[in-house]
């Protein structure tokens, strides 16, 4: 083991720290999301509240280890100013509190990882203020968020909408619940230096290229190398003239049947539009004109980087320059560490009326790291910004992670009306409103997935406008899948039950729903029967004892919220956390949820026997359940 092993996955604040680590294949982390979207389908994202606690309004609770990477509210400038309490690890007093005003300027909530300003007056519907934050803020058994106001804007000045990003972990290893007084300077310092390398130092190696042409239909190499190693940068200087969206770079890592990366060079230095030079901490354009990537792109037998001019007009760059190191040789294990990869560039060729664009479908095994999408419609000024980013994961039925509007995903409140617009995670280019191309890094909130991941975005309010949609996603992985689904219990299913030796005790019964997922599927009729349970219950699954956990997931109806049970494995209680979801959802019924076992309760075992013991919580009064799928990770 090298002395680096250790820090190969770590959590909360050096996960951000460390932007050399952002390779490394990560256990025991799923990336979730909560927030203000509305549970009809449409685009009255407003209501940002779970439940009332006492005289404060819940608007994030969560049970078990995690961490906050991303903390957006938005609001009008005549409603109230709310103050935001936090809460950990299950205390009855908030260990921190912050006024949206503060955003910015009260530690360690300062620019530029947090801050609020006032956005544009936007057509009349602003201007919003906006609070933006990045910090990471830890826990290591429960989260709880509430406001002094009920967040609910029905119309203009009232309350305001938002969303949590965070990662939850299967283990609170290596995890100290968020103070307020942990050290950020090392992460304000990376983040304050956008253009820079945000790596440690490494001595590297250089191929240096000047005055690089490229005619029509040409290909140039630009890098070819052997051995290990990993590419450190690529910093280019074009000339006068050339669209980057016309020359094509191609990137091979160890003598791969496909190109890791294929797209435009637009897209690869975060210019797709390319009308303002725009940058975050990962790649972009500077104000000069120079272009720069600095992910870490590790390969083991070799690397070969190629440029094709794959449109009509002659192409030059003043200076190419690609750095690769051997320093890093210890630190990225094979197998251990995914290939730097993009998916194939989705091109704004046609809309796709009444459902989501489907910017890209990914597979196997990784974590997504950056995100570009532009959309364009029939006439110049129209606002379209309104459309929702939706994440699906690893097949499951309820998207992981949404927003209330595409420019939420990006972390604006306002729409595109005022580019170019840039912080050190996320940015946006184009003319006002239409067309408009984001970025967004996700340097802490990456988004895990061990099957698949599927990224789309909603084609306006709830796909009802006419929206070309491009795109690319960034992300390291590697082919081979991280889970492999060893079991299915169907409540309801007579023989299903039976060869699952399903029990349960309090039953009240089963009933049948016909009801919708939330998400790009909310026209989707599904129709299951399940169980409502007071007690517990209590089934037996099938496993790959070489697991590395395992994953439940569970169809549920979330017409009540606060659903909560305890979990057993084999008779022992999982200490980490209770299996919990907050939110409800009376009108879009069906959910998935998710609950990770540590490896410390299922490794070498063929079998598991699953207990759920229902804990009542707030206006739920049953445990209640359709369908379980069984996941062995790798």
């Amino acid at each position: 083991m090298s002395p680096l092993q250790p820090m190969m996955q770590p959590k909360g604040l050096a996960n951000m720290e460390r932007f050399d680590l952002l390779p490394i294949l990560k256990d025991g982390v799923r990336v979730q999301y909560e927030g203000s979207i509305d549970k009809q389908g449409f685009n009255a994202d407003w209501d940002w509240w779970l439940y009332r606690d006492r005289s404060e309004w819940v608007i994030f609770d969560v049970d078990g280890p995690g961490c906050i990477y991303n903390f957006v509210q938005h609001r009008y400038p005549d409603s109230p100013e709310p103050t935001f309490r936090f809460y950990f690890d299950g205390e009855a007093t908030p260990r921190f509190e912050i006024r949206a005003s503060e955003f910015g300027t009260k530690a360690p909530f300062v620019r530029p990882l947090a801050d609020a300003y006032i956005g544009p007056d936007d057509n009349g519907r602003g201007p919003i203020r906006v609070i933006r934050s990045f910090v990471p803020m830890p826990y290591r058994s429960s989260c709880k968020i509430t406001t002094d106001l009920q967040l609910k804007a029905p119309h203009k000045g009232d309350g305001g909408w938002g969303h949590v990003v965070y990662h939850a972990y299967d283990t609170a290893d290596g995890i100290e619940s968020f103070t307020g007084a942990e050290g950020y300077d090392r992460l304000i310092d990376m983040w304050s230096r956008v253009g820079e390398d945000p790596k440690p130092q490494t001595k590297a190696e250089t191929a240096a290229l000047a005055d690089v042409k490229l005619a029509p239909g040409e290909t140039r190499l630009v890098l070819e190398a052997d051995g290990q190693g990993s590419v450190a940068s690529i910093v280019a200087s074009p000339a006068a003239g050339t669209d980057l969206q016309q020359i094509w770079i191609k990137a091979t890592w160890d003598g791969h049947d496909r190109p890791d990366v294929e797209c435009p060079l637009g897209v690869f230095f975060a210019n797709e539009l390319d009308y303002n030079p725009v940058g975050v901490l990962s790649h972009g354009r500077k104000p000069d004109g120079t272009c720069y990537n600095y992910f870490p792109m590790p390969f083991w037998n070799g690397a070969r980087i190629e440029l094709t001019n794959r449109g009509e007009r002659a192409a030059a760059f003043d200076a190419w320059t690609t750095s690769w190191t051997t320093d890093t040789n210890a630190l990225y294990v094979e197998g251990r560490t995914g290939y730097f990869r993009s998916s194939a560039y989705y091109p704004s060729t046609r809309a796709t009326p009444g459902a989501d664009t489907i910017i890209a479908r990914i597979s196997g095994r990784g974590h997504l790291v950056a995100g570009h999408v532009t959309g364009m419609t029939r006439k110049p000024g129209l606002i379209s910004c309104e459309g929702d980013v939706r994440v699906y994961i690893d097949g499951i039925g309820t998207p992981q992670v949404e927003s209330d509007g595409s420019e939420s995903w990006v972390n604006y409140g306002w729409g595109f009306p005022t580019p170019p617009e840039m912080n050190p995670s996320s940015a946006y280019d184009g003319l006002p409103d239409n067309p408009w191309s984001m970025v967004r890094l996700l340097s802490g909130d990456w988004y895990p997935f061990q099957t698949e991941l599927v990224f789309g975005i909603e084609a306006g309010e709830f796909n009802n406008q006419y929206i070309r949609h491009s795109g690319v996603l960034f992300y390291y992985g590697v082919d081979t899948p991280g889970m492999a689904l060893t079991d299915e219990l169907d409540i309801g299913d007579k023989a299903s039950e039976g060869t699952h030796s399903y029990r349960t005790t309090g039953g009240r019964g089963y009933y049948t729903l016909e009801s919708y997922y939330e998400g790009r599927e909310d026209r989707v009729l599904v129709r299951d029967t399940g169980n409502e349970v007071e007690g517990w219950s209590e089934f037996t699954v099938d496993v790959d004892p070489n697991n590395r956990g395992v994953r439940l997931r569970r169809r549920s109806d979330q017409m009540t919220g606060r659903q909560r049970a305890n979990v057993y494995v084999d008779g022992a209680p999982v200490k980490e956390r209770s299996w919990y979801f907050a939110d409800r959802n009376p009108y879009k019924r069906w959910l998935e949820d998710e609950f990770d076992i540590p490896a410390a309760y299922t490794a070498g075992k063929r079998e598991l026997v699953i207990r759920l013991e229902y804990v009542q919580d707030g206006e739920t009064r049953t445990w209640n359940e359709f369908y379980y799928w069984i996941y062995s990770l790798r």
